[in-house]
């Protein structure tokens, strides 16, 4: 990669006189987007309804909350898709972005989709829209009070440098796209570990089938079992609360003074339980206000806001979280105490404890947990010997995770800085690259 070039200046600045500038539909075969109305749900059916937040990461992500439809509202509703065709959300959540895999779907309104013309690398164009360049732009021109909403015509006339040289499209295409694949990678092997971690947990703290001390499952064993607040416990266990001060605490608000930038987290910066985006940067002399609180080691974090699944894990190693980075007050943080991290941060992070917040949630428009609501959370406090016999088991597991986020973070880090300097022909790239 070289940033050799002769420049000329364009509507749109300055790019590379061996580029073009284009309007996205001078790029595509169809633009247009879902269905304005709403499809008649079959919860038997083989096709799901999908929207503008099922797109995720390049993606479209189907989870248990997507509804279904029969093949019938499909055959209505069916839009021209192809292996040409990107997606994009423009209603409500605004600039998320996936390829089209095949799925059966069923478009919605809050999504467009186009199909990029063969001429053209449909993975340049992606890039193109993930750029800050299109995503400040469709913020920036979006109508709307209460709910932001993007124009098809406006998505037409979006208006971007792109290579005449299909190889080199490729090429850069290729380059953000084999850090992209490294990231995925990364992010399926935490996947399974985490699935390890959750099997192990429900094995032994909700079937109570952790070996006993003759290494034998305990409750079909014969363990004695006595009566709890939650229901029948192993004796010599204990039920707790959180920021009950004995096995965990609540972390206050509040930031350490520091000098030059950091990078500022807020919820819409955590998918599930990874960073998916660290390129906001403040000072201390501004900040947002919601920016305010710090990362301490072995500590816990999830989001406050009802139907927001957004976890993190700062083990004690975790430097470039520590050191580089502020979270914002829309996170709660709790401080487990007593070796008691990795069980603390299996509980925060299942089905069941996202589903108990979000019954203590109040509000009436952005519904979040309060502190006093935290507070009446339980959980199960096993004894010490079931402890260091879970963290012997899994600490190996959740600290190969930890690693893998961090260099995660890291490929981020050099895609984010590499995208708009390939997007713009500041960095060029060679047209044969050698195997």
């Amino acid at each position: 990669m070289s940033n050799t070039a002769n420049f000329i200046e364009t509507e749109i600045g300055f790019i590379p006189e061996d580029w073009d500038v284009k309007q996205l539909n001078q790029l595509v075969t169809k633009l247009g987007d879902g269905l304005h109305g709403t499809p008649e749900y079959d919860d038997t059916g083989d096709y799901y309804f999908i929207n503008g937040n099922n797109l995720v990461n390049g993606k479209i992500v189907i989870n248990e909350n997507t509804r279904k439809c029969s093949k019938s509202e499909f055959e209505k509703y069916k839009k021209e898709l192809t292996n040409r065709t990107i997606f994009v959300s423009i209603n409500g959540t605004l600039g998320n972005i996936a390829l089209y895999e095949g799925e059966q779907i069923i478009l919605g309104k809050s999504a467009c989709y186009f199909n990029v013309k063969d001429e053209f690398s449909k993975l340049y164009v992606q890039y193109a829209l993930k750029n800050k360049t299109f995503q400040n732009h469709i913020q920036l021109t979006a109508t709307g009070t209460t709910i932001k909403n993007v124009s098809l015509k406006q998505m037409r006339e979006y208006t971007f440098g792109i290579p005449k040289n299909l190889s080199e499209q490729e090429t850069i295409a290729k380059i953000l796209s084999d850090l992209d694949s490294k990231i995925e990678l990364l992010q399926k092997q935490n996947n399974t570990l985490e699935r390890i971690g959750q099997s192990i947990f429900k094995q032994w703290f909700v079937d109570f089938e952790f070996p006993n001390e003759e290494g034998k499952p305990y409750k079909s064993s014969g363990g004695e079992m006595i009566e709890s607040e939650l229901g029948e416990i192993p004796e010599g266990w204990s039920v707790g609360f959180l920021d009950d001060g004995v096995s965990t605490k609540l972390i206050k608000t509040g930031i350490n003074d520091f000098e030059g930038e950091k990078i500022y987290l807020d919820t819409a910066s955590v998918q599930n339980s990874d960073i998916v985006d660290a390129t906001t940067k403040i000072t201390l002399q501004e900040k947002p206000s919601r920016a305010n609180m710090q990362p301490i080691p072995k500590s816990i974090w999830f989001a406050k806001m009802k139907d927001s699944k957004k976890v993190l894990l700062i083990d004690e190693f975790d430097d470039m979280i520590l050191n580089e980075m502020i979270l914002s007050t829309g996170f709660s943080g709790l401080q487990p105490l007593n070796g008691l991290l990795y069980y603390i941060w299996t509980i925060i992070h299942s089905d069941k404890f996202e589903i108990e917040k979000n019954s203590f949630c109040l509000g009436t428009t952005m519904q979040a947990i309060n502190n006093e609501n935290i507070r009446k959370i339980k959980y199960l406090i096993p004894d010490n010997r079931v402890i260091t016999l879970f963290n012997t088991t899994v600490s190996k597991n959740y600290v190969k995770i930890s690693l893998n986020k961090l260099e995660i973070v890291s490929l981020q880090k050099t895609r984010d800085l590499l995208l708009p300097k390939l997007m713009s022909g500041q960095i060029r790239v060679p047209l044969e690259v050698e195997e």
